[in-house]
């Protein structure tokens, strides 16, 4: 798709409406995959009024529509069982065939720098899982199609994106996701379908980039987001004055001096609120997914309170646009020197209070000091199990231990958990992650053992406990776990206020 169509909604239906012949947005193209088995959207621009024809190869069955006074069409058309090649033709004033289309499952990929994080090595932090080379080198699946939105930045909801769909090849999937590849390449595997992942994403980013500005403004705890970028709108033309006036007296003496750094546009800056939500999700609206997954919140981890909200207002927000109550899953984030335990416990939280949702725990292939874990097969395994077991029928195990509840029995704490049903086990030194505390919010490390199905958490020095923590630190340690060998969510059974509270 050229550059000259990635415009905002209103530019482009008028744009449009000048021009008879058909256009259609990049996502619907050669090598493209649809949902199977369901009602998918098809979508363009035409002249107003001009009518469109659609006819896929595997019903025959076209389909007309009369594009709006704006100029643009949409039509909904019946797939069936997963398959193909297929083609489909579009016909009005010009005729338009997208060929070797499948169907099969369609899922978005969504977040920052671990989901942008590439298959194989490039420039930066963008080193490459472990043996890069042999996993490039086998890759290749004309069955699993890749499509990576090109990253933008608009203060207003575009039309399209930039980008375009690809079968996977080693040349084509190194530079892509590797949690998106991994995880759809699990689908593929382990169903037969064809497999079709839309990669979407950017490093460095907050939640707030991804989610419309009507929903920051119709909470009030959201409020001081818009607030920040207003103010960051009216200082920037003096921070970019003070910027040369330094950068000028730095040429003239370097000496000792540390090279200022520029300030960034606030309308072109990729962490301001929806700017990537209106360039890189709306313009996907409404292709037909089955599902997303999502890697984010490192960038929120300073506010993990606030994203307590943040988070399950994105999800929701993004299920009301596609007006489909579509599976999101997402990946616990990662122990890590800098990460907060509050951030991990409000992806827990929007697990546990958001429908059709599932969280991967991945407490056991941190690095303490890379915030971009190379094991991403883990990662996109994790997920995957979700996946498989929620959407595709498969009965395997999916989760590790998630804190249900708790008990106090004398001077100890008997703990509770979903997803123990097989047994629990906890590794050496699995006491060196549990603490434990009385009335004075005091917490001291515990002693743990497992008793069926349960942990039984309690510390001499504590002889009227209240509260229990498991791997309530920036860098925990998994070693609890299910008997499927999947590791248990960090958790607190307190409530008490934490260092992220008050910020917004």
């Amino acid at each position: 798709m050229k550059n000259k169509w990635i415009l905002p909604v209103a530019a482009l239906l008028l744009f449009g409406n000048a021009h008879a012949e058909i256009k259609l947005p990049a996502l619907i193209a050669d090598n493209m995959v649809l949902e199977q088995n369901t009602r998918v959207a098809l979508w363009g621009w035409a002249a107003a009024g001009e009518k469109v024809t659609v006819q896929c190869s595997w019903n025959r069955q076209p389909v007309s529509v009369t594009a709006g006074k704006e100029g643009r069409w949409q039509v909904r058309v019946q797939t069936i069982a997963a398959g193909g090649p297929y083609s489909i033709l579009f016909k009005g004033s010009n005729t338009i065939t997208v060929k070797n289309v499948l169907l099969g499952e369609v899922w978005l990929c969504s977040g920052q720098s671990n989901m942008e994080f590439p298959l194989g090595k490039q420039k930066a932090w963008r080193t490459g899982v472990f043996h890069y080379e042999e996993e490039i080198a086998k890759a290749g699946d004309p069955e699993l199609r890749l499509f990576t939105v090109k990253q933008e930045v608009a203060d207003e909801p575009l039309a399209d994106v930039n980008g375009q769909w690809d079968a996977c090849t080693p040349q084509t999937v190194a530079g892509f996701s590797a949690v998106a590849y991994y995880f759809g390449r699990e689908i593929r595997k382990t169903t037969g379908f064809p497999v079709g992942l839309i990669h979407s994403s950017w490093g460095g980013t907050p939640a707030e980039s991804w989610v419309r500005k009507e929903v920051l403004l119709s909470d009030k705890d959201f409020l001081p987001i818009l607030d920040r970028y207003k103010t960051a709108m009216k200082t920037y033309p003096d921070d970019l004055k003070h910027y040369e006036l330094q950068l000028d007296k730095w040429k003239k003496d370097t000496a000792g001096n540390k090279k200022p750094v520029k300030p960034v546009d606030p309308l072109k800056n990729s962490k301001s609120p929806s700017k990537l939500y209106n360039a890189m999700i709306h313009p996907l609206i409404p292709f037909t997914i089955k599902g997303a997954i999502w890697y984010q919140g490192e960038s929120n981890a300073d506010r993990a309170c606030q994203y307590r909200k943040l988070f399950p207002a994105l999800i929701n927000s993004w299920r009301q646009e596609w007006k489909d109550d579509f599976p999101f899953y997402f990946v616990q984030i990662a122990p890590h020197y800098k990460q907060n335990p509050e951030i991990r416990e409000a992806q827990l939280l929007t697990y546990k209070s958001v429908p059709h949702t599932g969280m991967a725990v991945i407490t056991d292939i941190g690095d303490s000091l890379n915030i971009h874990p190379r094991t991403k097969d883990v990662v996109g395994h994790r997920l995957a199990l979700w996946a498989l077991a929620k959407d595709y029928g498969k009965k395997i195990p999916y989760s590790g231990p998630v804190y249900e509840g708790m008990q106090t029995q004398g001077n100890k704490i008997r703990v509770r958990f979903h997803f123990a049903d097989g047994g629990l086990i906890l590794k050496d030194g699995a006491a060196a992650e549990f603490m434990i505390a009385g009335k004075d919010q005091q917490f001291v490390p515990a002693n743990a053992r497992i008793e069926g199905n349960t942990v039984v958490v309690w510390s001499e020095a504590v002889q009227q406990p209240v509260a229990v923590r498991y791997g309530w630190k920036h860098f925990p340690h998994a070693l609890l776990y299910n008997e499927a060998g999947l590791p248990a969510s960090p958790y607190r059974t307190d409530d008490w206020p934490g260092e992220t509270m008050n910020k917004q």
